[in-house]
């Protein structure tokens, strides 16, 4: 009985937030402004909404949650991920590690079909035991910090304070997921013991799979499209 109104909802969000998904964390010209009047707070800032905006990002995160019931357990698994995006994020972007961003955004939006189906039991209905999940949140955070920053060496940041402004981004990044995150657990956290929980699980898991395949999708087609 609590199927199809919880249907009808995801299929309304997925109306909503799917033109929003395909524009997740785009560079533009008035965060350049920003970067170039505001000093390290404006990297804090950038970095901040560029995480609140980064839905892939969040997307990932929030299966993960699902897949977690206990506050530790959440800490745990949201650091190991922090720790993994930072490392990537300062490290590749004060190397200058360069990829193609279209790449990197489209192994991230694997990472969301992946959380999805194996929130799905989907390792299980193949016959096989999944990843050990701990391991694969630090390797996708690794991934997720090199998407966002290949995202911060487009900018012009100069040479000025440079390891300084990269620090500044990440913490701004930190800042937004805390944010983002917040209302995503409590949401979890206040359906998990209502009686539409099964379904309302479900229902975000196969939209994670179908989000995570339409980024995909529409990666590669900018890869292969030079847009």
């Amino acid at each position: 009985m609590y199927i199809k109104p919880v249907g009808a909802s995801f299929s309304l969000l997925v109306m909503l937030l799917f033109p929003m998904l395909l524009l997740a964390h785009d560079v533009s010209s008035g965060d350049q402004q920003i970067l170039d009047s505001g000093g390290l707070l404006s990297y804090i800032w950038v970095g901040a909404k560029h995480m609140l905006t980064g839905y892939d990002h969040l997307l990932f995160l929030a299966g993960v949650i699902f897949f977690l019931k206990g506050f530790r357990d959440i800490l745990k698994f949201i650091t190991v991920f922090t720790i993994g995006h930072s490392i990537t994020l300062l490290g590749g972007t004060y190397l200058g590690v360069q990829v193609n961003e279209y790449l990197i955004d489209a192994i991230i939006a694997l990472s969301v079909l992946y959380k999805g189906f194996e929130n799905l039991e989907g390792f299980k209905k193949l016959g096989t035991r999944a990843p050990n999940l701990l391991m694969m949140v630090f390797l996708f955070g690794l991934i997720h910090g090199l998407g966002l920053s290949t995202r911060l060496q487009t900018f012009d940041m100069g040479q000025d304070q440079f390891l300084l402004k990269i620090i500044s981004f990440n913490v701004g990044v930190e800042l937004g997921q805390i944010v983002a995150l917040i209302p995503i657990i409590l949401l979890i956290n206040l359906w998990r013991d209502k009686a539409s929980y099964e379904a309302f699980y479900k229902a975000s898991n196969v939209y994670l799979i179908i989000a995570g395949i339409c980024l995909f999708v529409y990666q590669m087609y900018g890869y292969f499209n030079g847009h």
